[in-house]
């Protein structure tokens, strides 16, 4: 049976953790229902890939490390995307997803030379919304969710810019027609950003950022949520055509 995959690439703050879990229960509560087995596969802690015929969908979470290291297991885990690409396996890169979708595919990645980007911010979303089936039953601006310092600083070739701001221009894009990178985090609810924003607080005052604003501006984000369902319910469909059509062959 194939599954829906988590992969986990990290794990968040000690604190945060013992309060809210971590990235992979974020991910599923964020998904919710869904009539697919899903499993979470650490691969920081050295978690084995499965094939791509393994699969029926895969969303890759965020993570504390940078792009640009090339971890080990990151490098395992970027030459392994094209794998999926090729497959058309529906794939969800979230922050640290996001961006080494971009990179596995031609794009590139690096420090966002304004700094990090943290808080409850809004994204506007670009007219081939219109038709995409994660976003087109959204409203054109909403917020989100963020905290990164890295950012893809050229989509790969052929890839489809879905959602921009004042500050990062490419918050969301998609690959081919079943692959989607958001920048944001829509797994996050408003106590995570919070606490995401009190675990940074030093970094941030020394960086110049107002503490008690961007706890102010924090709000829950139910439209960035609908991307993660919406593509529960993508990986769902794929699957019942593709049993579809193997009972027509």
């Amino acid at each position: 049976m194939k599954k829906l995959y988590i992969i986990k690439v990290g794990t968040t703050f000690s604190s945060t953790a013992e309060r809210y879990g971590d990235f992979d229960k974020w991910t599923a509560d964020a998904i919710g229902s869904v009539a697919v087995e899903t499993q979470t596969l650490n691969i920081e802690q050295g978690a084995e890939l499965p094939k791509a015929e393994e699969c029926a969908g895969v969303v890759i979470t965020g993570s504390h490390a940078m792009v640009t290291d090339h971890l080990p297991w990151s490098v395992q885990l970027e030459k392994w995307i094209p794998s999926l690409l090729d497959a058309r396996i529906p794939l969800f890169g979230i922050c640290y997803g996001h961006q080494l979708l971009a990179q596995a595919a031609g794009g590139q990645v690096g420090f966002h030379p304004q700094g990090k980007e943290i808080g409850t911010v809004s994204i506007n979303l670009l007219p081939d919304c219109t038709t995409d089936p994660l976003f087109q039953n959204l409203p054109t601006s909403f917020v989100v969710h963020t905290t990164h310092a890295q950012s893809v600083s050229s989509l790969p070739t052929g890839a489809v810019r879905l959602a921009t701001n004042n500050y990062e221009p490419n918050h969301a894009f998609r690959l081919g027609d079943c692959a989607w990178g958001v920048q944001f985090h829509p797994e996050y609810n408003s106590a995570i950003m919070r606490s995401y924003i009190t675990e940074q607080a030093e970094e941030l005052k020394s960086a110049g950022r107002d503490i008690a604003e961007l706890i102010r501006a924090v709000s829950e984000t139910p439209e960035a949520i609908a991307t993660l369902r919406n593509f529960a319910r993508y990986v769902e469909n794929d699957q019942s055509n593709r049993a579809e059509r193997k009972q027509v062959v």
